[in-house]
């Protein structure tokens, strides 16, 4: 089948979505998600951030979609026409999306452990407004205990339930979920329970924003700080392969590796996450590569920078002569015309 999204054209197969189609067109035309996730079945649906507009439905049936469709459980149809990012309703429908998920988000950015590599920092930069018109009172949630490992901060969720569909799909005793209903539901476990089971650490992974985090790695670093590399280890639990992230010789902290869409290529157990902190329990394979723009990037020796240099006046540092003599630097004596000028504001005053 082919499809056309934002002028470029490309043949997939009968039940790829819009967006996994333009995922592999790439670029800009590539919507935002930030509750689909490709290795989840079910996944999709819920944050409305990649919607699209449908201006052709297909060859058989040309009339375009009259609504914006989530492009992440639309199928693609043979001839069907999308408009993306060069859409001017979908550009305001980003916004308008965007500001509702800051709506009841803390600014914890500062002292967030997601912060560099969060997609809803990416989504407000793109989309996002400098002010607010929301007058209300935030959401707020108490602080829950739901295991040794991964801290919840409720507050900072989006609800995307991907955290949930994990637990669901790769362990048969998942002991948390949604609660309640309308804007009290909530990720809780179930009578207090602790989340334990071995690959409960992959929670923390998947969450697109700072509400699932890593208790090992707490306010250790800024993750532009550390400088990651692809390692492996033979494990009997998982692959292994994984992505570590070092500060020196330290390896603060362990997560799967990731694509260019914050997507893990495979699930790591906790024993390799939380367990294997030590440089010798690993075979580094070389640094990660992350995308130009990541914050991550900056500094770091596998991207090459050039060379910045300012030109300025020789003396700039110093300040200019007339400056040094205002303030009466001891090493510029005053003139006798200067001590005559001071001695007349004196009489003045």
């Amino acid at each position: 089948m082919k499809v056309t999204i934002d002028g470029q054209s490309i043949e997939v197969e009968p039940g790829t979505t819009i967006l996994q189609a333009a995922r592999m067109i790439g670029g800009e035309v590539v919507p935002p998600a930030m509750c689909y996730y490709s290795k989840l079945k079910g996944s999709g649906g819920k944050c409305r951030c990649c919607l699209v507009e449908v201006s052709k439905g297909s060859e058989a049936d040309p009339r375009p979609m009259p609504k914006l469709m989530a492009s992440c459980v639309t199928g693609c149809m043979d001839g069907m026409e999308v408009n993306s990012k060069s859409s001017p309703r979908v550009t305001e429908a980003r916004k308008s999306v965007t500001e509702f998920l800051l709506i009841n988000h803390p600014l914890d950015c500062p002292v967030c452990d997601q912060a560099g590599e969060c997609d809803l920092q990416n989504l407000s930069f793109e989309h996002g407004k400098s002010e607010t018109r929301f007058i209300e009172e935030k959401r707020t949630f108490e602080p829950e205990n739901i295991g040794p490992n991964i801290q919840l901060h409720m507050n900072r969720c989006i609800l995307c339930y991907r955290c949930v569909m994990v637990a669901d799909q790769l362990t048969d005793d998942r002991v948390h979920g949604v609660m309640d209903r309308g804007d009290h539901s909530n990720i809780s476990t179930c009578i207090s329970k602790a989340v334990d089971n071995e690959f409960s650490g992959n929670m923390i992974d998947v969450c697109p924003v700072g509400a699932l985090t890593d208790k090992t790695f707490r306010f250790k670093s800024r993750v532009w700080f550390s400088k990651p590399y692809n390692a492996h280890r033979d494990c009997p639990t998982c692959s292994g392969k994984t992505t570590v992230w070092m500060f020196g010789d330290e390896i603060q902290r362990v997560t799967g590796r990731k694509d260019e869409y914050h997507e893990v290529d495979e699930f790591i157990c906790n024993g390799c996450r939380f367990d294997h902190k030590d440089i010798a329990d690993w075979t580094i394979e070389g640094p990660r590569a992350f995308e130009k723009d990541s914050v991550i990037n900056q500094n770091k020796y596998n991207r090459k920078l050039q060379k910045v240099e300012i030109a300025t006046e020789e003396t700039i540092l110093k300040g200019r002569e007339a400056d040094r003599k205002k303030i009466s630097m001891s090493q510029i004596p005053l003139t006798k015309e200067d001590i005559i000028n001071q001695k007349s504001l004196g009489n003045n005053g």
